[in-house]
């Protein structure tokens, strides 16, 4: 099998790689080793001021390794991080993985129920949560009866800047967890890392399970997709062919999106230690804070989603607007990227954004518009998200009869092929047969590939309107409706209709200062799409519902629909 090997030191430029190669099988841990061996003095990580380099990083990993096992971590068992994006999540994401044991990537702000499905489902032996008094007591509840026998209490205190660390004691202290280390559950992270017990040779291997990455769960519960090694890596190494890194000019990337999700799990930790950048490491995004970081560290690699995009658009006055004209790449991802939201952050910070595509189950990305002076760059296509990623195959296959690929240009369900797919989901073996088709991953997305090969989606297959027999696309419009000078955001959803099955309701948010009527918004897109795309209602909110990683979420809507159709049909059924 050919392969795609990380350059050496006096190595060409990665640009240089032939894209159709497939990434050679990786441990994550080899990431790891590699930047420590090549570049220990480099600034690994710069959380809130306070740096690490990558010599201390991989110290601290280590001791992070021995004191998992000493606690009885073992080779597959499952390791729960629920923890936002701070050292320790990076320290024991290494540690785990280095032991063999498998991460379980969990938000911080999920609910009491959603902890539980998460925990129980993957099995998860151990879990680790910051000493924030609300995250610790949800965990607390429901994770021992769940089957967790240790919880590494991770200290903000320890790893803030002097002052920052001064102000969470003494001014946070109602928020601090509270937990004795003698009552055989929890474990101080500091007495985790103490612990002087060697560590045995574990054999780990690239097709070793790594990651379970649960999906969102529009419908039903979430499943973990299982993603190893060689997924990953994968998935990193093919961004660094096509971003053309030359791995020796230091990078500095922007931390700000939530590492327990797979977008950037991938392009901001993997890829960072992929290339020896620092990582400028965020907890959240609040943007008074980002911009203040923005202007401090001065980014080169910046990845996003949209809402951060008009979060910066709205808020931020064109004389305050950082230059970000010389990153290396700005990619935007995790949901669609409307075209007038793009271009008014390019025009605000003199940033080109590049728009990709993925999912969780593959690692996650799979198409990606060019990088900007890439040698491989064919431009960005307005709209597109962009041609295959390097090693990936893109298809197009009939929604109707999968095993049917459709002609250049004609529209199907997207599918795809590459070392970055997952291996299949936990513990649901039927699921995972759904999910392919002859080999290649379903992602349930419509779309079409152009004369060059650059992807078009154009909605998910589970969205579709069926509207008297017509299949009407809930993005076409929403992006419609982004075109009128009020509009925000804007979510379509499919309502009962008794004379056509279905027919469309646009819920649309407005931007602050502006106005317009669900009359005068119907008239306006009524020459923009065609009459069968005409919403049957629109409905102006002041916010619209977002997932816990900020993108627009239908099912709230879909949900509220659905109630409202069953009290009217309660309603007529007793007359």
């Amino acid at each position: 099998m050919a392969v795609l090997e990380t350059p050496a030191a006096d190595a060409p430029a990665a640009n240089a790689f032939d894209r159709s190669r497939e990434p050679a099988p990786r441990l994550l841990t080899d990431l790891l080793d590699g930047a420590v061996a090549r570049w220990p003095e480099r600034r690994a990580f710069d959380f809130l001021g306070r740096t690490w380099t990558y010599r201390e990083v991989g110290a601290y990993v280590e001791r992070a390794a021995r004191g998992l096992h000493a606690l009885g971590l073992r080779k597959g068992d499952r390791f729960g991080l629920c923890l936002p994006n701070t050292p320790y999540f990076i320290v024991l994401y290494f540690a785990a993985l280095r032991l063999g044991a498998v991460v379980v990537n969990i938000n911080p702000l999920y609910t009491t129920r959603e902890l539980d499905h998460l925990i129980r489902d993957s099995g998860a032996k151990m879990i680790a949560v910051p000493d924030i008094g609300q995250i610790h007591a949800k965990v607390l509840e429901v994770g021992p009866p769940a089957g967790i026998e240790k919880i590494i209490m991770c200290p903000l205190g320890k790893i803030l800047p002097t002052l920052k660390a001064w102000g969470w004691r003494l001014f946070k202290r109602r928020e601090h967890a509270r937990f004795r280390e003698d009552d055989g559950l929890h474990v101080d992270f500091c007495s985790l890392v103490a612990r002087k017990a060697p560590l045995p040779a574990i054999e780990v291997r690239p097709a070793d399970l790594a990651v379970l990455q649960y999906t969102g769960g529009t419908t039903g519960l979430p499943k973990g997709a299982m993603l190893s090694h060689a997924n990953l890596t994968a998935n990193s190494q093919q961004m660094l062919v096509h971003i053309g890194h030359d791995m020796e000019t230091p990078e500095r990337t922007l931390g700000v999106l939530p590492m327990f999700h797979v977008f950037a799990l991938t392009t901001v930790l993997n890829f960072s230690f992929e290339i020896g950048s620092e990582i400028i490491l965020l907890p959240r995004f609040e943007l008074k804070q980002v911009m203040e970081t923005i202007r401090r560290t001065k980014p080169t690699i910046l990845f996003g989603v949209p809402t951060i995009w008009v979060a910066i658009n709205h808020n931020v006055a064109p004389e305050d607007a950082p230059d970000l004209s010389s990153l290396t790449a700005c990619i935007s991802g995790g949901a669609p990227l409307p075209l007038e939201v793009r271009e008014a952050f390019e025009k605000l910070t003199g940033a080109i954004v590049t728009e990709g595509y993925g999912l969780t189950e593959a690692s996650p990305i799979i198409t990606c518009n060019p990088i900007p002076g890439h040698a491989y760059g064919r431009g960005i296509k307005t709209n597109s998200c962009g041609p295959a990623f390097p090693a990936t195959t893109i298809e197009i296959r009939d929604p109707e009869n999968p095993s049917r690929l459709m002609p250049q240009g004609e529209k199907g369900e997207v599918c795809a092929r590459g070392a970055q797919v997952m291996q299949g989901y936990w513990q649901r073996p039927e699921d995972t047969a759904k999910t392919f088709i002859d080999g290649a991953l379903r992602t349930g997305d419509i779309g079409y590939l152009d004369e060059d090969g650059y992807l078009f989606l154009v909605d998910r297959i589970k969205d579709v309107i069926l509207c008297g027999g017509y299949n009407v696309y809930p993005r076409v419009i929403e992006d419609a409706a982004y075109l009128h000078p009020a509009v925000e955001e804007a979510i379509a959803i499919g309502i009962p209709d008794p004379y056509r099955g279905q027919s469309p309701k646009l819920f649309v948010k407005l931007h602050a200062g502006t106005s317009v009527t669900p009359e005068d918004l119907k008239a306006f897109l009524s020459d923009q799409i065609s009459k069968i795309e005409i919403p049957k209602q629109i409905e102006i909110r002041d916010s619209l519902p977002k997932t816990l990683v900020g993108k627009l979420s239908k099912k709230e809507l879909v949900e509220e629909e659905r109630l409202k159709a069953e009290q009217v049909k309660a309603g007529l059924g007793g007359k």
